[in-house]
């Protein structure tokens, strides 16, 4: 029998994800496989741990890789945080918001949302309006758009909601180890995040952390978290340095290594010089781009450097581009979703993939597609 994986060629991955692998995370992939409650995994389980309270900036306790992708992130918040009939805004700006709005809907949450035009940021303006008219038990946004390449005005918003009693959930999926964040200090009381964008892990591990406030309300449910798997009062147990730990489900291991590996190597380069790296290949990216005749999609003061919106010329067949940077150069990009199908093409420059050999290697073979 043929063997599938033989056939796998290194594809420079620049779409939304998942982003180019550091060649020292798969070297940690590797490694001789523990047990889930081996005292050397403990170990490493323990500055795991260290590593994403500081990434994060955040002393919350519960902060933890959950075993799923980003997806799973957002579950796990929602399930532990969301009982039936609470009052629940989603501030909404493209299709990950859009998600969000599912989960709490099936929870039975009675939900409410501000949408705001694809391609454009949350108005944080309006969000004042909204809540000194109205009260919420949780609010929740994206921080970083992966449809839309928008960088979302999140410090400025949680100055309003630290004026209300809600709880602050925020999705930061594509932002985490790409732009900074400051979960105690923005009043975040729950965020999620992914292993396969700025992190450069493969899929599979998902970052959260909850406040104090947060784990209250999981603490005080009047039900059960209808999730058992994500049920952090359970997971909570396995994670915790201060008690003998409770077996829950068998960690994912390797890719536990490979998250511990990544950010050894963020802290290595050091958060300053990782997010300058990043908007250093998104500068070269804008200006190669504007040399090609392509423009940006999104306002200037709004882009993201590691998701970048680029306009498709009238004329262009964008998903044949796609097709051919894929099979000709083994490039990927990707397309636009929702209502941006067709008019936008997503540029991830996301981790080891913000590298400038890697825009100057898409620039060229943009030029020869187009």
């Amino acid at each position: 029998m043929t063997n599938l994986l033989d056939g796998i060629d290194e594809i420079l991955l620049m779409g939304p994800g998942p982003s180019c692998v550091h060649p020292e995370v798969y070297k940690a992939l590797n490694r001789f496989t523990l047990g889930h409650l081996d005292p050397h995994f403990i170990k490493i389980m323990d500055q795991i741990q260290v590593l994403l309270q500081k990434i994060l900036n955040t002393d919350n306790k519960l902060t933890i890789p959950v075993s799923g992708t980003g997806s799973a992130g957002m579950e796990t918040c929602f399930v532990n945080l969301i009982e039936p009939k609470d009052k629940v805004l989603i501030l909404i700006n493209g299709v990950f918001g859009k998600r969000m709005c599912e989960v709490a809907t099936r929870l039975g949450a009675d939900v409410e949302v501000m949408e705001f035009e694809w391609g454009t940021p949350i108005d944080p303006g309006q969000v004042k309006e909204k809540l000194a008219r109205n009260s919420y038990n949780l609010i929740a946004m994206v921080h970083a758009e992966t449809s839309t390449g928008v960088k979302n005005p999140i410090e400025e918003i949680s100055h309003i909601i630290k004026e209300t009693e809600s709880l602050f959930l925020v999705d930061a999926v594509t932002s985490l180890g790409g732009i900074e964040i400051k979960v105690d200090e923005w009043g975040i009381d729950a965020i999620y995040s992914g292993t396969q964008k700025c992190l450069s892990v493969p899929p599979g591990l998902a970052p959260v952390s909850f406040s104090e406030k947060a784990l209250l309300k999981v603490k005080n449910r009047k039900t059960k978290v209808p999730n058992w798997y994500l049920d952090m009062s359970l997971v909570g147990e396995y994670w915790q340095k201060d008690h003998k730990r409770a077996y829950h489900h068998t960690a994912p291991i390797n890719m536990l290594y490979a998250l511990y590996q990544s950010l050894l190597l963020f802290f290595e380069e050091g958060a300053k010089n990782v997010f300058q790296r990043h908007v250093e290949c998104h500068n070269n990216l804008r200006v190669g781009l504007e040399e090609l005749g392509l423009k940006m999609y999104v306002e200037e003061k709004y882009r993201l450097p590691m998701l970048n919106a680029v306009a498709i010329p009238e004329g262009i067949d964008e998903a044949e581009v796609r097709k051919k940077l894929r099979f000709e150069h083994n490039i990927e990009i990707g397309g636009g979703l929702g209502p941006l199908a067709g008019k936008i093409w997503r540029i991830g420059l996301m981790g080891h993939t913000a590298q400038v050999k890697n825009v100057e290697r898409l620039l060229t073979a943009l030029r020869s597609v187009l």
